[in-house]
């Protein structure tokens, strides 16, 4: 699989910009805040219909436009396919595939699959269990697209079921003793159980498949400089034969013990969106003892891992370096390139040419404000 045109029209920076790619290894170069990082993000954007840089869309349209749209044409086993999103910020946005609208946007999902590293994965390692959430989930929606309707079901219940919480606990709080209608509550909690369990399910199945690679893309980052390991932390029980109807069974069972705890807080306390991956450096948990080079590797592991788990299941994505080489020793670059260097497509953002080592130099291209051309 490899992106073979991208198209960009009000996206961040750029008014309007056409790139025309290749299979193999392209190198953006430019100086920083000129735009490299804005075509990774619009792909990424395809990949995920969600930018690994902000939180909501409005920032993704450019200055004193309504709207924004990315293309790209995708080649996949000889065949083309394109997709094109349509971002108006409050509004759902609008795709379609080939020539023909699709019904939801998360239709295109599945289109283009990509695993990108950007330096905000740091935060992977250091920050809060939603951004371990957010990667194992964008990447199970990878493997199998139709988790993108568990994830969003999920979210759907657990968003309505928290205001139904939040205004039983805000009657109480003005009206003393009395509290708000929750007689809908325990429909809400078999909603959860259900939902909730298949995106446990899935999450489960994947930490198991993803942990060996883990592992062995830290020990190659590395250069054998301790052991990485992953394990899922639940916020229930998880039982010993995680079937689905166990799981559904042990939610339900988790929010009933914990039911008085969510009326008197007003919020959801139990189910997936209360989970964490724990990442280890040997027996010591990665965050708050990993030094920053090692967190540095261990986001890094943690992106070849999922990279190297799509193609062992028969997917070949495109791979997205963004401006990973300036912060690696001359070792680290070498190691990194040799891992990388069999990807189908791999684009790499750098400020300085020469930071990306001599296999990886492909198709190079110059990227100033609002513009790409390719030099060679």
């Amino acid at each position: 699989m490899y992106v073979q045109r991208l198209e960009l029209v009000d996206f961040r920076s750029y008014e309007r910009v056409a790139v025309d790619l290749s299979a193999g290894a392209s190198v953006l170069v430019g100086p920083n805040g000129v735009g490299k990082t804005n075509l990774l993000e619009a792909l990424g954007y395809v990949a995920t219909l969600d930018s690994h840089r902000v939180a909501t869309d409005a920032p993704l349209v450019r200055a004193g436009a309504t709207a924004a749209v990315i293309r790209c044409l995708i080649v996949h086993d000889g065949r083309e396919l394109q997709v094109e999103l349509e971002i108006v910020p409050g509004k759902a946005n609008r795709a379609r595939l080939g020539r023909s609208p699709v019904r939801r946007a998360r239709d295109v999902l599945g289109a283009l699959r990509m695993v990108l590293f950007a330096p905000e994965d740091l935060e992977l390692v250091r920050g809060d269990p939603a951004e371990r959430r957010r990667y194992l989930d964008d990447l199970l929606v990878a493997r199998q697209p139709r988790y993108a309707g568990v994830r969003a079901d999920y979210d759907r219940v657990v968003k309505q079921r928290n205001a139904l919480l939040r205004t039983a606990y805000l009657a109480r709080k003005t009206g003393g003793t009395r509290g708000g209608d929750l007689s809908t509550l325990d429909v809400w909690d078999a909603h959860l159980a259900q939902h909730g369990a298949e995106l446990l399910a899935g999450r489960l199945e994947l930490v198991t498949a993803l942990a060996p690679f883990v592992a062995k893309a830290y020990d190659a980052v590395a250069a054998g400089r301790g052991a990485a390991g992953i394990a899922y932390r639940a916020s229930i029980e998880v039982p010993p034969a995680p079937d689905r109807a166990a799981l559904s069974e042990a939610l339900l069972a988790a929010l009933a013990a914990g039911r008085q705890s969510e009326v008197e807080r007003g919020v959801t306390l139990t189910g997936p969106h209360r989970d964490d991956l724990v990442l280890t450096l040997g027996d010591l948990p990665a965050k708050g003892y990993a030094s920053h080079g090692e967190s540095w590797s261990y986001a890094l592991a943690l992106r070849l891992a999922a990279y190297d788990l799509l193609r062992a299941d028969g997917i070949e994505p495109v791979l997205a370096l963004d401006d990973v080489f300036a912060e690696l020793d001359a070792g680290r670059r070498d190691r990194l390139a040799e891992l990388v260097g069999g990807a189908s497509q791999l684009l790499v953002t750098c400020a300085v040419a020469e930071d990306v080592p001599s296999a990886l130099r492909g198709a190079r291209f110059e990227v100033l404000e609002g513009t790409v051309r390719r030099v060679d």
